[in-house]
């Protein structure tokens, strides 16, 4: 830290560790930003105490994140705290008492339980209408369906609870005291009508709850101030500002620069996503994609997956567990799979794994491998994971296409590391590729968003290259792709939109079969 004289700490508080960050932000040390600066992270649990069920205890949270805003702040060496700048994990729920204690775990995205209620709701007809108001799908993951599960299988316990949270009202008021949210985070609730700016009265009556049982919502730039017991407990002085910020999704965006029309962001890891920044709320017609706040004049649309990174992993354990077992299971597996065509000779898989979500929204669907002939091995199968993958993704950026034309995509997420991954993505998605490197991810878009909210700087823009993100005028390289396989994947592409409703069809077969654990969500 020796030269920095002031940093913004970003706050990246995800479904199974927290990560802290320092970042500099004096007009003398923009060349220290880019190097490495104090980090430190803090894992904690994800339980399933039932089937489908993906919870947390709230306080193990919060102890986490204490420890490791501790941890970072104890290798500052001097340097000034300007603020503490926040990103959570979106779409999760807990419900606290009159004293604002925990009545429920959290409740994260990843929890399925709510399946048949979502069910329900679009048998019903009301997907649709919930979707244009919100900008959030009905599926498992949504707080509103949520609401739905508590009101219907828990309803002593939901009569019980004061306030209805996600995690970072949770965290804003363990940090500063206040119980509030904002738009960002909201705007992902399944219960804020888009164009008010407020919970949804119409929502709120499909939930069963009431407006007084939710936080006030905030602009994503408020700053509030740290209060004494946790500045001294993390080693900051009281008062130290706190941006509220914003949720990771689109916070994500912000951190790779994806926030000029035409550039999409993409993201691979356990699972993935794709979001596209527009100027306000935009509604994909055929209601594939959600909508979600970044400020008040800037949104994104996009699409998330949870068969991501994962369904490469599954590929490994189920086809080369010999080769998983050697302990090099990510090189060797891919490896495996490069050894096969583009294509793989006529293989295509569904990556539906896990409960899956964009763009069919439908977590029940099954996965499938479908063209299978004796002449395909275990490698065509791997490579078909990954290429199920891509073209996943490949919808979603179609998706994209209907509301504003993709011009290009920043890709981030540790798959890239692989050559495999980033030439099969590029070739799908056809369009310019650019893989972004890991400059602190939703950590660096927080710490961006909270310098602008500080008046660190004029624009969004300007404020994530103070803080060491991606200048928008460098141009990066596009990664090279083969004009072979670009024809390839295109013959793929335009067969899947309708592969994938005609599947949809028979889904409810391999959905009433048994299965030995029930239904699970990925973790992201």
């Amino acid at each position: 830290m020796s030269g920095v004289a002031e940093v913004i700490i970003g706050l990246d508080v995800g479904t199974t560790a927290v990560k802290v960050a320092a970042f500099a932000v004096d007009a003398d040390a923009i060349g220290a930003a880019r190097a490495p600066l104090p980090s430190s992270s803090r894992e904690y649990p994800l339980e399933q105490p039932s089937p489908g069920w993906q919870v947390q205890d709230p306080p193990t949270v919060l102890a986490a994140v204490d420890g490791a805003i501790t941890g970072c702040v104890a290798q500052l060496d001097g340097a000034r705290v300007v603020g503490l700048a926040l990103s959570t994990a979106m779409h999760g729920l807990i419900g606290l008492d009159s004293q604002r204690r925990p009545l429920t775990p959290l409740v994260t995205w990843a929890d399925s339980r709510g399946t048949p209620e979502a069910r329900r709701l679009k048998d019903m007809g009301l997907a649709r209408v919930l979707l244009q108001r919100t900008g959030t799908p009905v599926h498992p993951m949504s707080p509103l369906v949520k609401l739905v599960w508590f009101a219907r299988q828990e309803p002593d316990l939901a009569r019980r609870v004061r306030w209805w949270v996600g995690l970072k009202d949770y965290l804003l008021h363990h940090l500063t005291g206040q119980l509030v949210t904002e738009l960002s985070s909201a705007s992902a609730t399944g219960l804020l009508d888009l164009q008010t700016r407020d919970w949804d009265g119409y929502s709120l009556g499909v939930a069963e709850i009431r407006h007084d049982q939710l936080p006030p919502v905030l602009s994503t730039t408020t700053v509030l101030t740290l209060t004494s017991d946790v500045a001294t407990a993390v080693g900051l002085p009281t008062g130290t500002p706190v941006a509220v910020g914003a949720a990771d999704g689109p916070l994500g965006n912000l951190g790779t620069g994806a926030i000029e029309p035409g550039i999409a962001g993409l993201s691979l890891g356990t699972s993935g996503a794709v979001r596209m920044a527009v100027p306000k709320p935009s509604f994909d017609p055929a209601g594939r994609l959600f909508c979600y706040a970044l400020t008040d004049d800037l949104w994104v649309v996009g699409g998330a997956i949870s068969n991501g990174g994962i369904t490469l992993r599954w590929a490994g354990e189920t086809f080369a567990p010999d080769v998983v077992a050697d302990g090099h299971a990510d090189k060797e597996v891919l490896a495996l799979a490069a050894s096969v065509p583009a294509g793989s000779d006529g293989l295509v898989m569904l990556p539906y794994v896990l409960s899956e979500r964009a763009p069919l929204w439908d977590a029940e669907i099954a996965g499938a491998f479908l063209g299978v002939r004796h002449h395909h091995t275990r490698t065509h199968f791997i490579r078909a994971a990954v290429e199920g993958v891509c073209l996943q993704m490949s919808t979603l950026v179609d998706a994209l296409d209907a509301v504003a034309p993709v011009q290009s995509i920043r890709a981030t997420g540790g798959p890239f590391r692989s050559t495999l991954w980033r030439q099969v993505m590029a070739a799908t998605l056809a369009r310019p590729l650019t893989v972004q490197a890991d400059a602190g991810g939703t950590a660096l878009g927080a710490a961006a968003l909270g310098w602008y909210a500080l008046g660190g700087a004029p624009t969004l823009a300007d404020a994530l290259v103070a803080v060491g993100g991606p200048r928008a005028d460098l141009v990066a390289v596009p990664v090279p792709v083969s004009a072979t396989d670009v024809a390839t994947y295109a013959r793929l592409r335009a067969s899947v939109p309708a592969l994938i409703a005609a599947y949809e069809q028979v889904g409810a077969i391999f959905a009433a079969a048994p299965t030995r654990s029930g239904s699970s969500a990925a973790t992201d």
